[in-house]
């Protein structure tokens, strides 16, 4: 997250230093506005440090406010968007009414999805239509329509078929009237977790990855 109480030449610099040293060959920033991306882009090219070449975001079919700014400066830029929470902790790959233990007791989940599981029902629903028409699972059509837009997700996996579901999607060609059928029953979402703190008054408080009970 943007850090406000270290001046971004200072990051910047380390960043270089880690570069010149050899231990990583690029640089890339998550949770941030396009401005902040573009501000730090900016001095890295005028004093001559790396640039950003990715921004890991939060991202999926049912939390697309990354399409706001960030996705059309990065595709302007040709910066990488590798996006974390692509299946919505779980919620993009069950069926509505279906649980699991990570729905009943992952709290950051909840904090940043329960507020609106309502209006993004019906597009997990649109997710479940669409999986069973093209016998394929639920994941795969929701990973298909994140490549449409990223570089590549970031994808979590604690057993060997969500693996697997995610290889396939990569083979899932969804359709333009599939894509535009999926995207229809969006509404804006307010900022939550990390982004929803990304502000200067809010540097010093204890952020929201420490804790899923926090109110913001």
């Amino acid at each position: 997250m943007w850090d406000y109480q270290t001046p971004i030449y200072d990051i910047l610099e380390g960043l270089s230093n880690v570069v010149k040293a050899g231990k990583v060959r690029y640089v890339g920033i998550s949770n941030c506005y396009a401005w902040q991306l573009a501000k730090a882009n900016a001095l890295a090219k005028k004093e001559g440090f790396p640039q950003f070449v990715s921004i890991q975001g939060h991202y999926n079919l049912i939390f697309r406010e990354e399409e706001r700014e960030m996705a059309p400066f990065c595709y302007e830029e040709n910066i990488a968007l590798t996006p974390y929470s692509a299946l919505a902790s779980g919620r993009l790959s069950r069926k509505p009414g279906e649980d699991s233990k990570r729905l009943q007791q992952d709290s950051y989940a909840k904090f940043k999805y329960d507020a609106t599981k309502e209006q993004d029902a019906a597009v997990i629903c649109r997710v479940q239509e669409i999986a069973e028409k093209r016998d394929v699972t639920m994941t795969e059509v929701s990973l298909a329509w994140l490549l449409t837009k990223v570089t590549s997700p970031v994808v979590g996996a604690t057993k060997f078929h969500h693996i697997e579901g995610a290889a396939k999607a990569v083979e899932l060609e969804l359709t333009e009237d599939e894509i535009h059928y999926l995207e229809e029953p969006y509404v804006p979402h307010a900022l939550a977790g990390v982004m929803a703190q990304n502000r200067p008054e809010s540097a010093k408080e204890k952020h929201v990855w420490s804790t899923g009970n926090q109110k913001i």
